[in-house]
Formats: C-alpha cells, sequence, structure tokens
C-alpha cells in the first residue's frame, strides 16, 4: 500500500521508521513530478524541501506550533502531509491552492506569497505566545536562501534574536548553487564533529554553564576579563572555523549546521535540538533544488522553478509555444536600446529571467544589476544610478511595486529621477491566485505626482511606449504589461494630439452617444463592446490613449462631446484610471457621467485569467448590457440626454 494515502495528518508522519520516511520521500517526488506535470506549478523548489517539511512536522506539531513558509511556494509537501492530496485541480479554479491558503487547512497560516516575510510573522507569532504565557508553543520558518536578500528578513532576525526566551526556528533552505557538494572522508568526518558540537551547543546546561563562566570571568578584576576576551575570541574563531555561522551567532541567534537537507536523521537530529534549546535558533540545511528528477536538476535556468505543463518522463513542455509573450517581446527591445544606449542600465530582483532581462544580461552583463529580493532597495539605487547620469530601468512583477511604493514617491518622484520602471504581469495574472495578481498598480502610481504611466495594448505599442518611457528624463516613467502571449496587433485608424489613439468611430459621428477609453491589454474587449452596442444603434468611439497618466488632453475633449463615457481598466476600480479621468473631466468642466469598469476592491482566488475576468464580470457581453442600460436610463450612471429630452427615454435613441 501506498506510504502517501495513509498520512492524513502530520502526526502520521510520527509512526514512521526511518527507512519507512526515505520510502515516502521518494513517493512524494513521483508523485508531484505526476501530477505537477498534468497542472503546471512550482515543481523545483518542492522537490527539494521534501525531508525539511517531513523532519520540521515530526519534531514540531502543527497547527499548535505555527509553521509559516517564506513565499509559500515551496508547501506542496505540507499540503500532502496536512491531507490534502488530491492535486488534480492544482492551480485552477475552485481547486487547490498553489501557496498556502487558510482556506484549505487550520496548517496554513500566511497566505501572502511575497518573500522575505516569513521572518516578521515568526517574530509577531513567537511573540504572542510569549505574552500569552502559551510557553509550549513554537514558531518554525521555511525560509529559502533567496529570501534572505531581502531587507525586510534581517529587520526580523534582529529582533527574534534580541529574545533569548523566543520559541522561534528559523529553517534555512539553502539551494544557492553557489554552493558545491561537500564529498569525500574528512567531509565526513568534520560533519560529525559539527553534529556533535551543535548537540552540545544548544544543550541547555551548555547554556547555563557558559553564562556562569562568563558572569564569574567578567567581574573577577583585569585578569578575568582578560581570560574572558581570550576564551571568547578563541571560541568564536574556532566555530566559524567549522561552519559559516559568524553573521547569525554576533546578531545573537544560535546557529545550528550546515546540515545535509536531504538527509532525513541529520534533518531531524538539527530540528531536536533547536527544539531542546528552548531560543530562538537558525538551523542551515544544503539542498538541492529538483532534487530526485534528473530533468530539473539539470535545468541551468531555474531547476524547474516553475513549470507548465510537462511530459513527466523528460521534462520537455507538452504543448509547442505559441504566440510571442509579453515579456520576451519587452526583452528584445530593451536589449536593442541598451545597444544603442550606453546609460541603459536594468535592475531586477532576483528575476533575471521572469522579467526578460536575460538577453541584455548576456550582452551587457555589467549593466543588468540583480540586488536580490529587495524591491526598496532596488528603487532607490535607481534613484542614485538616474543621479550618477544613467538611465535606470527597474524590472519587477506588477504585485510587487506595492513593496517599492514608498522609494517610488519619495526617493525617485520626490528628486524628479528619470527613472523607468517596468511591470510584468500586470491586470489579472490566473492561477497563482490574490497575491500575485498585478492589480494595484495604477490604483497606487496615479497618486504619485508627474509620474507618466504606459499602457500598450499589443506588441508594437510595447516597443513605442518602452523607448518614448526611456526619453523621460526628469520624473518616473511606468509601463506596464499582462503575462502571458501577446494578442494581434491593434492598428489605429487616427491619432490625436498627446499620441492618443482612435482605434474605431461606429454610428453616427455628428452625435456620438458612447465614448469607450481602453486601458492597455484591453483593447480587444473593448472593440468588442462597441461592435456590440453599435449593433443595438448607439454609436461608439473607441480610444487607446497610450499614456494613461497624465490623462491626456484630448480624452478629456472627446468626453465632452460624448453622452456617456465608459472606461475599461484591468486595475482595481477604487481609485483607478476611470477614477483619475472623473476627476480630470470636472477640473476642466465636463459633466459627462462615466463609468468606471474595472476589477472590484478585493482578493480574487485562482483561475485563468478569463475565468477571473468572468466571476467579476469583465465580459463584453456584461459590459455592452450595463452600457446599454446607461444609455436608456435605466442603469446609473445615465447617459446625458440627447437634446430637447429632458428625462432618459428608456427607449433606443434614433440616432
Amino acid at each position: 500500500m501506498s506510504l502517501l494515502k495513509t498520512i492524513k495528518k502530520p502526526a502520521d508522519l510520527r509512526a514512521l521508521t526511518l527507512e519507512q520516511l526515505e520510502e515516502l520521500a521518494e513517493e512524494i517526488r513521483h508523485f508531484l513530478v505526476d501530477n505537477v506535470a498534468r497542472t503546471g506549478g512550482h515543481l523545483g523548489p518542492n522537490l527539494g524541501v521534501v525531508e525539511l517539511t517531513l523532519g520540521i512536522h515530526r519534531v514540531f506539531d502543527s497547527p499548535t506550533d505555527s509553521i509559516v513558509f517564506d513565499t509559500g511556494h515551496q508547501s506542496y509537501v505540507h499540503k500532502l502531509v496536512t491531507g490534502r492530496q488530491n492535486f488534480s485541480t492544482l492551480r485552477q479554479k475552485d481547486g487547490l491552492s498553489g501557496y498556502p491558503d487558510r482556506g484549505e487547512s487550520e496548517h496554513d497560516i500566511v497566505e501572502s506569497s511575497h518573500a522575505s516575510s516569513s521572518l516578521s510573522w515568526v517574530d509577531g507569532i513567537s511573540r504572542a505566545y510569549a505574552l500569552n504565557g502559551e510557553n509550549e508553543r513554537y514558531a518554525v520558518a521555511l525560509v529559502g536562501d533567496g529570501a534572505l536578500t531581502g531587507g525586510m528578513a534581517w529587520e526580523a532576525v534582529n529582533n527574534i534574536a534580541a529574545d533569548k526566551d523566543r520559541k522561534a526556528v528559523i529553517v534555512v533552505n539553502d539551494n544557492g548553487r553557489s554552493y558545491a557538494p561537500t564529498i569525500g572522508g574528512l567531509a565526513n568526518q568534520l560533519s560529525g564533529l559539527r553534529q556533535r558540537l551543535d548537540k552540545m551547543r544548544t544543550h541547555p546546561a551548555y547554556e547555563d554553564a557558559m553564562d556562569k563562566l562568563k558572569e564569574k570571568l567578567k567581574y573577577s578584576g583585569p585578569v578575568g576579563k582578560f581570560a574572558y576576551k581570550s576564551l571568547h575570541a578563541t571560541k568564536k574563531g574556532l566555530k566559524d572555523w567549522w561552519a559559516p555561522q559568524g553573521l547569525f551567532e554576533d546578531l545573537g541567534l544560535k546557529y545550528i549546521g550546515p546540515i545535509d537537507g536531504h538527509n532525513q536523521a541529520a534533518v531531524e537530529e538539527a530540528l531536536v535540538q533547536a527544539r531542546q534549546f528552548a531560543g530562538p535558533v537558525l538551523v542551515h540545511a544544503l539542498t538541492e533544488k529538483g532534487h530526485g528528477y534528473a530533468p530539473a536538476v539539470s535545468d541551468e535556468a531555474d531547476q524547474f522553478h516553475a513549470v507548465g505543463v510537462i511530459d513527466p518522463q523528460t521534462g520537455t513542455p507538452v504543448s509547442l509555444p505559441g504566440a510571442q509573450s509579453w515579456t520576451s517581446v519587452f526583452g528584445e527591445e530593451i536589449a536593442q536600446v541598451a545597444s544603442e544606449r550606453e546609460d541603459i542600465v536594468a535592475i531586477t530582483g532576483a528575476m533575471l529571467q521572469p522579467v526578460g532581462l536575460k538577453k541584455m544580461a548576456d550582452a551587457f552583463p555589467e549593466r543588468v544589476i540583480d540586488v536580490g529580493i529587495a524591491e526598496q532597495h532596488a528603487m532607490t539605487t535607481a534613484a542614485g544610478l538616474a543621479f550618477g547620469g544613467l538611465h535606470p530601468v527597474v524590472c519587477v512583477y506588477a504585485t510587487f511595486l506595492n513593496r517599492a511604493f514608498d522609494q517610488l514617491l519619495m526617493d525617485v518622484a520626490l528628486h524628479k529621477a528619470g527613472v523607468t520602471i517596468v511591470l510584468d504581469r500586470a491586470g489579472v495574472t490566473g492561477p497563482d491566485g490574490p497575491s500575485h495578481h498585478g492589480m494595484w498598480d495604477m490604483a497606487l502610481t496615479q497618486i504619485i505626482p508627474n509620474l507618466h504611466l504606459a499602457a500598450p495594448r499589443d506588441a508594437t505599442r510595447l516597443r513605442e511606449e518602452l523607448r518614448e518611457a526611456l526619453a523621460i528624463e526628469d520624473a518616473p516613467s511606468v509601463v506596464r504589461f499582462s503575462k502571458g502571449s501577446v494578442g494581434p496587433e491593434v492598428e489605429a485608424i487616427d491619432q490625436l494630439p498627446g499620441g492618443v489613439d482612435v482605434l474605431a468611430r461606429l454610428g453616427d459621428r455628428a452625435a456620438p452617444d458612447v465614448l469607450i477609453v481602453s486601458v492597455g491589454a484591453m483593447s480587444e474587449l473593448s472593440l468588442d463592446v462597441a461592435q456590440r452596442l453599435n449593433s443595438q444603434g448607439v454609436s461608439v468611439t473607441v480610444v487607446d490613449p497610450r499614456w494613461v497618466l497624465p490623462i491626456p488632453q484630448a480624452v478629456v475633449s472627446l468626453a465632452a462631446r460624448h453622452r456617456i463615457v465608459v472606461c475599461i481598466e484591468d486595475g482595481v476600480r477604487a481609485g483607478g484610471i476611470g477614477s483619475r479621468l472623473r476627476t480630470e473631466m470636472r477640473a476642466a468642466g465636463v459633466d459627462t457621467a462615466l463609468n468606471e469598469v474595472g476589477l472590484p476592491t478585493e482578493f480574487l482566488a485562482h483561475g485563468t485569467r478569463e475565468e477571473v475576468l468572468q466571476r467579476v464580470g469583465l465580459t463584453a457581453q456584461q459590459v455592452a448590457q450595463d452600457t446599454l442600460a446607461q444609455v436608456l436610463g435605466t442603469k446609473v450612471p445615465f447617459a446625458r440626454p440627447l437634446p430637447g429630452q429632458e428625462l432618459p427615454t428608456g427607449q433606443i435613441p434614433k440616432l
């Protein structure tokens, strides 16, 4: 019988022998490869944390003890051993989330998939347990070495380490490829000695003895103080020789490791030592991303960090690549611009490939800067680069711009720095769920003085608007685009002052009813809405501002000549582009009714982009129905009455 099927809850793991655990680990890896190959998902990270996850659940008692997964994409094994073994709907509508989800299980705590925050959670949770007198409860974080590049993690470490009685355990999953495998007889001997030393150092009696000796020597005159300093320096030097623990222990955090993160016995021995210490401890585990699956291990790019549907035997994609992606269009264009302009430098936060910078990095490695998972630092570094005479391009997912808002406002915009921010995965992204939808950026950026925001509708406009952004040297500029494939080219039939593209004029041009303002990738939907309205006798103009911030004056002027304006965007309605357009219209004395069509202010569950948009009513059929009702005067906001009509007639007007 399958061992995995016998595991219904974490406590079931404690009845297994070491040999059974090794068998279970192998079974879990086969399960992950077979199932993630069918749905897509984060494969490599989860293959690398099998033994660590099993060990954590055997040594600690979830949910009494709180287990926090940094970023959360490596929680698949955790899901399996907490009663969630139906992976057939992973990351699909109404199915299993690709991240921890409180709605799925009491064992899940942190749903946000933004990195480097887990240690702050553990700081807060462990502090709460201490203040509540719940002294037997532990808070445990499983955090990748990549997340430790984020400054927030170190702010938390500083606080955790300051409280010696805090029951907080930090497990560092170190899969960085800068670590070569340590092999050979001497390495094995050192490993065994290191484990014995760690066992001694984490024993409470050791700490008590050391504290007493320290106090005695420090207060026994000059000779005692000299002896204390000498012994302390010798001890620290020896420890740093056995293991790279200096930084952690300098902060006051007990360090265990490094250990082999794929050796179940070593993992559990280290975790037991950490639990027995009953104070803040860091366990350093060396692992291999994609462990046990040859195609992942041999993948030079990212060890199958995230995959689509693949052949589980070979790891090759099942479907051939379709249309060109937005990311690849940007990647080609920024590399080309970099070859033309020596002042162009790019900055990324540990996501060089996902944001399309690999081509530029290959050609100009010294001009692509990876700051790690540190978006705040990236933004202020960009301000400094601009001050130094360069034009920096900060490339992040749209959802991660939230983390650098203060720096964008106060370091970039206030100083009129010529910095371009490129936002990948803007709007509804789909299967990664609430914390990955890039739906907040337009509402956030529109309140920043002098900021310029471009939302290209197709590949040609992306290339054009990127170059236009790079020409702005006295203010921040933002270029946002969607996830996935670029749609067909949408050509303009006319261009108005300020670069506003007219995409369609349908019906009576002398007395137009509806002005549709299409933002970015919503152009296909906007044109579909226009056709549906025109078939009902409603005249429509469709424009794409291209640059949605600042609002072009040509759009405000057009609004004055229509009966109602409909702004269609894939950002939140509250404080979005439609809201800004309404403000600009009122400032210009234009009282045309305006309807903001966008995303509700709520956290949207995972599903395909189409499923999410349909769920919130952002479809051509729904928008056309609502707009028609507004023209007829049966739904607010009411369109301006036709000349000579005091009130809406409730009938389609004769145009």
